[in-house]
């Protein structure tokens, strides 16, 4: 366990870079394994959900280290099946399936783990998987599937699943004939991986687009990719710096991606520009409502970012409304930030949020990822110190949070505790 120490009052100045993102390099790293390569990532984040896939490529009998860079050995794996204890370490793990389908013609993986923000079914992962010939069994806790040979197929979503979409989009690359995917996931992350996938051989294009299609793969034997910057985490600290007040400049930032956030930082009465690779913000006084905000698949507000915009608005002069559609255990965090002091009506999927002029400090427990990110952001704008306890959500998703916050000028630390310390 982490415990976090928070100290508001102090307002952030200062610039820092964005780190590389986590939701494009998992996939990238499940990619890997499509086919016999050497791929190098650079720019590639120190996480805990980046660790839990490495050891899932090791356990298949692949090489991998990080160290500047992450490199990954896949020419010869000995495996196709992922245990219970990894896959449960991260919830994204169920993108393994389809490169390992690809790959061996079978997968056996248990269902996955990761953040508890209620139901993520993998339903749509099995239809694109299954619609490319694939014969699988579910059973109560695991899956096991079976292809003795994949065939281009189309592939309708019923929504634009994220996983769905990358998963269709790997296993596809080893299909006989074309592969076409409608209503695929828009976000910048589908891009990153059909541009490391055409590194490795493929035939693919329309990502970004709501219609993808493969239409060959020549495997090659290097591949290499820089991750994109990390477009939560910019969110992130821009959040952080309206909670705390004052100016700070991202760099290695990716503004385009963060249209609807950036919208909504101004209307709360923000100072936001954004250039080239780098992100201005400038955040002094009570910040406005700035209406309602209603998540909505990539291009529209995404849900990682909603925790983050409630912590920024604690403090607001009005009131705003949330609106979840995405998650239906997004809010869980609301009920911790009340410790704070903040005036929060929970009607899922909708939370009503009235601004107050002050919080105070408090004992809070992260209850996901984003949510315990929110709740050290809030805790920046509040009087006096504030703990935060959290089961390594936090290091899933940030790579040196505390560290970036400090080189802001907060007054952040963070120690863990072992399993018998009390808190």
């Amino acid at each position: 366990m982490s415990i976090w120490h928070v100290t508001g009052g102090r307002p952030l100045r200062g610039r820092i870079r964005v780190q590389g993102s986590k939701n494009a390099v998992l996939p990238v790293i499940a990619a890997s394994l499509l086919c016999p390569n050497e791929t190098e990532l650079t720019n590639c984040p120190h996480l805990s959900d980046v660790d839990a896939a490495v050891d899932i490529l090791r356990y298949l009998g692949c090489q991998a280290r990080q160290e500047d860079v992450l490199s990954i050995d896949t020419r010869s794996p000995s495996r196709c099946d992922i245990p219970k204890e990894l896959m449960h370490r991260m919830r994204s793990s169920v993108i393994f399936l389809g490169p390992m389908l690809a790959r061996f013609g079978e997968a056996e993986v248990s269902v996955p783990g990761g953040c508890e923000l209620g139901k993520r079914p993998i339903d749509l992962h099995l239809y694109a998987l299954r619609q490319l010939g694939a014969e699988i069994t579910e059973q109560e806790n695991a899956i096991s599937c079976r292809a003795t040979g994949l065939r281009g197929a189309e592939i309708s979503l019923a929504l634009p699943s994220v996983g769905a979409t990358e998963n269709a989009m790997i296993a596809a690359c080893a299909a006989e004939g074309s592969t076409v995917i409608y209503n695929a996931a828009r976000e910048p992350e589908i891009e990153t991986l059909q541009e490391y996938l055409r590194t490795l051989g493929a035939e693919i294009h329309g990502a970004g687009s709501p219609v993808i299609r493969v239409t060959g793969f020549s495997p090659r034997s290097a591949a290499g990719l820089r991750v994109p910057p990390d477009r939560i985490a910019a969110a992130t600290y821009l959040c952080c710096a309206v909670c705390a007040g004052g100016e700070i400049r991202l760099t290695d930032a990716e503004p385009r991606h963060l249209t609807p956030v950036l919208e909504a930082l101004h209307k709360m009465g923000c100072a936001v520009s954004a250039g080239p690779g780098e992100i201005h913000i400038a955040a002094h006084g009570r910040p406005h409502a700035p209406g309602a905000v209603v998540t909505r698949p990539y291009p529209g507000f995404p849900t990682d970012a909603s925790p983050l915009l409630m912590a920024a608005n604690l403090r607001t002069a009005g009131t705003v409304m949330f609106i979840e559609n995405i998650f239906e255990s997004r809010f869980r965090h609301a009920c911790e930030m009340q410790k704070l002091g903040a005036d929060i009506i929970l009607r899922p999927p909708m939370a009503l949020l009235s601004g107050v002029e002050t919080l105070h400090g408090a004992r809070m427990f992260s209850p996901d990822l984003r949510g315990g990110a929110a709740l050290v952001a809030a805790a920046l704008g509040a009087e006096g110190e504030s703990i935060i306890a959290d089961l390594g959500h936090i290091a899933r998703g940030y790579d040196g949070m505390d560290r970036c916050l400090r080189e802001l000028g907060a007054e952040v630390w963070m120690e863990n505790l072992l399993p018998d310390e009390p808190v």
